[in-house]
């Protein structure tokens, strides 16, 4: 199934709020070095990745295009990056200095040529020690293992970049390793959660989901890596729960905005966080929220918001420096603190076990449900952003 851009969603014009060291300010469109004026500008949000059939998977990348005065959308920046850089994501999670050289896997579909080239460009431009093939630090192989690559997809290229960069920032002494499926279907990005796993990774990040279906429970086994922290995106869609994000043996990532106001960082429930009551698969003993009789959907949280979202340099599915959201923005910061953590676990069950090393998450919704927690946020336990997000490692 060949995997395609899928159509945006226009939104409401918007001052442009510059935002200083890196990062965007709330509804910013842009940080310094961009090259769209500081005028009213007309954005969209569009998804990398089309709607998945069953048994398939989409990446849950958001990219923000934007334009200036009614001019065509564009894609990258060529004079430098907006969106929020390492030293804003360090601060807004309060994550610990390590030299850890654990490594974290980024398991995504099909192949992006430029995947390396990129990742070096995003390192060099924040100050970031090279992460290459040559010194050891970054490795791509197949859903196998092998040096034979996929097809490539522009689609999932920006979804492959997003997560090596997200990687980058949180823990940029870390290992990075790439595992590309052959294509999105649950059952080749399950053997390559299994690959990433054999091959000594400590941390696995899906970024990716698609519909529940009756056998989804059939591919769990492939999630279950003791010892190994598997996160996966909650998705894209507001309310709903999707696959692998339901299964009890990943740490299902939900999504936030987040904003800097007066120096200190607030976070509120992203409207497109995928959250909700799981369909088939069982409740594990860590989690005790009354209104779900099954798992329920998410776990912890970070930032998701295309309003409020990362830097990201791509030149294969795009060209240029990006502003990226989406749930894919979370699941690879998470599975990255995770690794900085090096507390080997395997489920969320830690979260659950030392909730107030979370920055809990009060405010937002994604949108009705029957059931309020599950799709808004409220103190303590909620579907959206699960049970916060992190501040520090505490909790992981």
């Amino acid at each position: 199934m060949p995997a395609r851009s899928r159509s945006a969603r226009l939104v409401a014009p918007l001052a442009v709020l510059i935002a200083l060291g890196g990062s965007v300010a709330s509804y910013a469109a842009d940080a310094p070095g961009s090259d769209v004026a500081a005028t009213a500008v007309t954005y969209r949000d569009v998804h990398a990745c089309d709607h998945a059939p069953t048994g398939w998977v989409s990446c849950s990348a958001i990219r923000r295009d934007m334009s200036s005065n009614g001019k065509k959308p564009r894609t990258g920046s060529t004079s430098g990056p907006a969106g929020y850089g390492p030293a804003a994501l360090q601060s807004a999670y309060a994550v610990p200095a390590t030299s850890t050289t654990a490594t974290v896997a980024i398991v995504d579909a099909y192949d992006d040529p430029n995947a390396e080239a990129d990742l070096a460009t995003y390192r060099s431009k924040y100050g970031l020690a090279p992460c290459t093939t040559s010194n050891g630090c970054f490795r791509k192989v197949n859903q196998s293992g092998g040096t034979s690559m996929p097809s490539p997809s522009s689609s999932w290229a920006q979804e492959i970049a997003l997560d090596l960069d997200m990687v980058s920032a949180i823990c940029p002494s870390c290992h990075i390793l790439l595992v590309e499926a052959t294509s999105a279907t649950v059952g080749n990005l399950s053997t390559a959660v299994q690959t990433a796993a054999k091959l000594g990774a400590v941390a696995i990040s899906n970024s990716y989901g698609g519909n529940e279906f009756s056998g989804e429970t059939s591919y769990d086994a492939a999630y279950n890596q003791p010892g190994i922290a598997v996160t996966a995106s909650s998705g894209d869609s507001g309310y709903g729960v999707s696959y692998p994000a339901a299964s009890p043996y990943v740490i299902a990532v939900g999504g936030t905005s987040l904003k800097q106001q007066g120096g200190a960082w607030t976070e509120s429930a992203w409207t497109g966080a995928g959250s909700g009551c799981s369909a088939y698969e069982p409740k594990p003993s860590w989690q005790k929220d009354s209104g779900c009789g099954r798992r329920t959907v998410a776990d912890i949280s970070a930032v998701a918001d295309p309003n409020t979202g990362v830097a990201v340099y791509d030149s294969y599915g795009q060209s240029g420096w990006l502003v990226f959201g989406g749930t894919s923005v979370a699941s690879p910061i998470v599975a990255s603190m995770y690794a900085v953590a090096g507390n080997h676990v395997s489920t969320a069950s830690s979260v659950y076990a030392k909730p107030t090393s979370l920055r809990d998450v009060t405010s937002g919704s994604n949108g009705n449900c029957s059931v309020a927690y599950l799709c808004t946020a409220v103190a303590g336990y909620d579907g959206p952003t699960g049970l916060g997000t992190p501040q520090g490692v505490g909790a992981l």
